[in-house]
């Protein structure tokens, strides 16, 4: 359903190297009732999925880690992240890429998948809606070494951790990433383990 309070929206590409940059100029109208100008930067980079992988009988989870140059550029010292599988959906059903991009990334290859969520990660500046999941694994699903598609120069390195470990590297900011604290903090809250 429209907003009554925006109108006369102009958009006025930035750039579109990477993905998109967006200047957006519109009319809003103010709690006091004035309508003002204003203007703000959106980045599309499209709608994503990410998916934690756990194993109940291991008490584990897989994540991933790699180097973020976003991060690094604001004062991350190395630059890793530590991360849940995801991706751009690029065209696919949210489900489709979660098992996708977990067998990329992660060479286990899952067959059921739970969505549990979809999350605005920086709603003040980027469009992407996020679509969450969570999918037992074992250890006969794994297919592959994982780490990513060389072509999209991913390096991705696999780890195997307890989820103990996992949700104290939340406490102590060895995980940073939003959307992989929210999925560690669901299967804690919904006692998954």
């Amino acid at each position: 359903m429209p907003n009554d309070s925006v109108r006369n929206i102009n958009v006025q590409l930035l750039s579109d190297n990477w993905y998109t940059l967006n200047k957006i100029t519109f009319d809003y109208l103010n709690d006091k009732g004035v309508w003002e100008t204003q203007h703000r930067e959106s980045y599309d980079r499209g709608n994503g999925a990410a998916i934690l992988l756990y194993n109940t009988s291991k008490k584990t989870v897989i994540l991933t880690k790699q180097f973020r140059m976003p991060t690094y550029a604001n004062g991350n010292d190395d630059g890793m992240m530590i991360e849940v599988c995801a991706g751009v959906l690029d065209g696919d059903a949210p489900e489709k890429c979660a098992i996708k991009e977990a067998e990329e990334e992660s060479g286990y290859k899952i067959t059921r998948i739970k969505k549990v969520m979809e999350t605005y990660m920086s709603p003040g500046a980027v469009t992407e809606i996020l679509h969450l999941f969570i999918a037992e694994y074992t250890d006969e699903m794994k297919v592959s070494e994982g780490g990513g598609l060389d072509n999209e120069h991913e390096n991705i390195e696999v780890l195997e951790m307890p989820f103990s470990q996992a949700i104290n590297m939340i406490s102590n900011n060895k995980i940073m990433d939003a959307k992989t604290i929210l999925l560690l903090q669901y299967a804690q809250i919904n006692q998954l383990f």
